[in-house]
């Protein structure tokens, strides 16, 4: 026998030595998350259909979602079903993946190929990677024509994939699209039907396709394409099948309790205990997806909330009120009084700019906020306009003299550029606009503790699925680029006014992920195999990524996104394409 192997000094042994080393390490941190953890409730391996939830992302990241947590508890609160979680590895994912020869769950230890089903929740564009990292150290195939009986059903859902699930289109067996509090024990009930009826998996899906309105099986359906590349139709492959995929809303939010389940020191905003206040906007703000997909905009009810808030209070001291539109409910300074009654902090995303009251802002102070988020969005009133924010100048101002006013020590405002028809001016407006609130804060603090920090947030405006300006371009990053950098020299040398802003050249590939069509999965595809080498992978796939991202695209086009009936109808986002870019040229 080799001396080498012997010793345990050859490479052989070494590279065993090292697998089996970062084996027990990762086995040892899932221990101590889980024993950090509050209100897990682990199910006995073998008592029902297995489910895999997996967020492609870090734990601290993927804990912190509240849409994530609730598919978790939905799962286990079905009696014929188990559900365990997996996550992106910590650090550098690639290199643990080359470490580990199949991803666990992080409950059980159990392989995820030994699942039933492999179940993503997927909220951000620049996750997909991760899914097809994950889905190889699983052991699974990437893309569903080369899995059969013996690999878990892939699945997807999240708002994400929601909004366009086309990209990823070849990677997952099956959507369950929307809101998942009813799709999903209907999914769970047609699942359980057929495994005790043995259907194969083409069977399967075809069944769950006709039965279950929110569910989309891409296999089933057959784009064709123009010869300039844009689609000419998608098409059912089989009789019986629906044209559209029609994903219905939850009618009445108080029917389920949507707050975390497991809170955990190890996620993000740990200090928080998340319930949802609402879902939707009635504001319907041109650029935000989630406003027009999350339709109608419904409120839960102020009792159902507090008891939310007192289930909340017996594990941390501080509530996060989630939604899109807290501001707007009716009983919120209600909420918050309960909240400061007993000395609970308060979490809150941002407040709308017009509902600002000091009544407000001093339940919010004594809740221990110091930080007011406020999004603006434009600098000049007429991009404010265009968006549909519904907010004046005099709105802003005034919102923010009564937060200085009343003692608010950091605001932080958000603002995009590269918007539709944005000249340089409306970027020197966000200059003005920041100069005037500066302003207001060093007369309002004259002679007193001075006002600490504006902090800028400078974001570029990426058009989303399923809005009004879905049909419009990215605006070049170049140019976007310097219209940043501009903002932030002026205010280099000012220690009042911070500027923070994103990372332009990946707002391309957000972009890309987000209105391409299923054609952008073989880039995905090459990136995942070029170990992340986006550069390189666009290109060597002939695919023109341009097509998807700078072109203008044409109001009677069908887009990839089309094969889905979910929120407001076409015909309403082409009514207000049509009013935002009439007399708003600049």
């Amino acid at each position: 026998m080799c001396p080498a192997i012997l010793t345990g000094h050859h490479p052989l042994i070494r590279g065993l030595g090292s697998k089996m080393s970062e084996k027990w390490k990762r086995k040892h941190q899932d221990e101590v998350l889980l024993s950090q953890e509050a209100g897990l409730k682990k199910k006995v391996w073998g008592t029902g259909y297995s489910v895999c939830l997996a967020y492609p992302n870090v734990y601290r990241i993927g804990m912190a979602n509240l849409g994530f947590q609730t598919v978790y508890n939905i799962f286990n609160g079905l009696p014929c079903f188990l559900c365990e979680r997996l996550f992106l590895p910590e650090g550098d994912a690639a290199e643990i993946v080359a470490v580990t020869e199949h991803a666990v769950s992080l409950e059980s230890q159990r392989p995820v190929r030994d699942f039933d089903i492999l179940a993503f929740s997927v909220s951000f564009e620049n996750d997909y990677p991760s899914i097809l990292q994950l889905l190889e150290s699983s052991g699974i195939p990437l893309q569903s024509k080369d899995r059969h009986g013996t690999h878990p059903l892939v699945m997807g859902g999240g708002i994400a994939l929601s909004l366009n699930p086309e990209p990823l289109a070849d990677f997952f067996d099956l959507f369950l699209l929307g809101e998942a509090e009813d799709a999903l024990p209907r999914f769970a009930s047609v699942f359980a039907e057929s495994r005790q009826g043995h259907l194969d998996r083409p069977s399967f899906l075809s069944q769950l396709q006709k039965k279950v309105p929110s569910v989309y099986v891409p296999s089933l359906y057959s784009a064709h394409y123009f010869a300039e590349g844009k689609i000419q139709t998608v098409s059912a492959i089989q009789e019986g099948l629906p044209g559209r995929i029609r994903i219905d809303s939850v009618k009445n939010l108080d029917a389920f309790c949507t707050t975390e389940v497991i809170s955990s020191p190890n996620a993000e905003m740990a200090d928080m205990f998340l319930v949802e206040v609402n879902r939707g906007c009635p504001h319907l703000c041109r650029f935000c997806a989630a406003a027009h997909i999350y339709l109608p905009p419904r409120f839960r009810d102020g009792k159902e909330i507090l008891s939310s808030v007192d289930f909340g209070l017996s594990r941390k001291k501080k509530i996060g009120l989630v939604g899109t539109a807290v501001s707007d409910h009716r009983d919120l300074e209600k909420i918050c009084r309960y909240l400061v009654e007993r000395q609970a902090g308060i979490g809150i995303a941002s407040l709308r700019l017009d509902q600002i009251t000091p009544s407000l802002v001093d339940l919010l102070k004594s809740g221990g906020i110091e930080t007011v988020a406020l999004a603006p969005e434009a600098g000049s009133q007429r991009l404010r306009d265009l968006l549909g924010k519904g907010i004046v100048t005099d709105d802003i101002l005034r919102s923010c003299q009564i937060l200085i006013e009343k003692e608010v020590e950091f605001l932080r405002l958000y603002f995009m550029v590269g918007l539709p028809t944005e000249p340089i001016e409306d970027v020197d407006a966000i200059i003005d606009l920041a100069g005037k609130i500066q302003h207001i804060a060093m007369e309002a603090t004259k002679g007193r503790r001075k006002f600490r920090r504006i902090t800028l947030s400078i974001n570029q405006f990426i058009p989303k699925p399923r809005t009004p300006l879905q049909w419009c371009p990215l605006a070049n990053i170049q140019e976007v680029h310097q219209k940043i950098k501009k903002i932030a020299k002026a205010f280099r040398r000012d220690r009042q006014i911070h500027v923070i802003t994103d990372v332009p050249k990946w707002n391309y590939i957000q972009a890309l992920l987000a209105l391409g069509d299923r054609r952008v999965g073989h880039i995905l595809l090459a990136v995942h195999y070029l170990h992340g080498n986006w550069t390189r992978a666009l290109k060597e796939i002939n695919l023109n990524p341009d097509f998807y991202v700078y072109r203008q695209k044409d109001l009677d086009e069908f887009l990839p996104w089309d094969i889905l009936k979910i929120g407001a109808s076409k015909e309403y986002l082409i009514r207000e394409y049509r009013k935002a870019m009439e007399r708003n040229d600049p």
